[in-house]
């Protein structure tokens, strides 16, 4: 043990969580009604200021050599085929699942004491479906996707700005800017989807559903 400050010793950070908890009696029977239920109630807390980003999600990938890597992203749509995010396919997360499919999402609601964590396989979007959401975007995001060269090095802040630049010259706004060949969106197709719920004494509530052969799902009550 390092000698320092109390308040900065992560062994000694306790947090009592006091959540209502999680029975299996109230579980939607479909793991992505039961997701909109606790969306819905994240984004509701969201705009009482509990909650930052309810669509914020980490994403976790592993490369042909299983190396993994994680990162933040938004989720920007979700619906009984599961969960939808943009990126760069040049990115590293696109370049992992390139190479192996299968990939974690972690939903960290901890102001709520609840997290939602999924394992399944990734496939990219349509390109119909990447440019409906592309157009929805933000003029100042959409230039971002062609400016950023994700998880390249690049040799300063200026090189990426002189780049954004030149875009916004090219495509001032209120013109439309073409979708990016090398960005759209994946969707995660759930294996499974575990439901936490933090409580006292660290006996917190783990329900998680796994899909079965014949398109059924199975729920489990994991030990915490």
């Amino acid at each position: 043990m390092t000698d320092r400050d109390p308040l900065l010793d992560p062994a000694a950070m306790r947090a009592h969580y006091r959540a209502e908890g999680l029975d299996e009696t109230g579980l939607a029977a479909h793991p992505m009604h039961q997701f909109t239920r606790w969306f819905e109630e994240a984004v509701s807390a969201a705009a009482r200021g509990l909650v930052y980003e309810p669509n914020a999600v980490v994403v976790s990938t592993a490369d042909a050599q299983g190396r993994p890597s994680s990162r933040t992203v938004l989720m920007k749509d979700y619906d009984d085929q599961g969960f939808v995010f943009y990126t760069n396919y040049d990115s590293r997360k696109a370049r992992d699942l390139a190479e192996n499919p299968h990939v974690s999402l972690v939903f960290p609601w901890h102001p709520m004491a609840r997290q939602v964590v999924v394992t399944g396989t990734a496939r990219r979007t349509g390109r119909d479906e990447t440019a409906a959401y592309f157009r929805t975007r933000p003029h100042g995001s959409q230039l971002g996707a062609w400016a950023s060269t994700q998880s390249a090095v690049i040799e300063s802040r200026a090189e990426l700005d002189a780049v954004y630049e030149e875009l916004t010259a090219r495509y001032p706004e209120g013109e439309q800017v073409p979708v990016p060949p090398h960005w759209g969106g994946f969707r995660v197709a759930p294996q499974t989807v575990e439901f936490w719920a933090g409580r006292e004494n660290r006996l917190h509530d783990r329900l998680r559903y796994v899909a079965e052969a014949n398109g059924d799902w199975r729920v489990e009550r994991l030990s915490p």
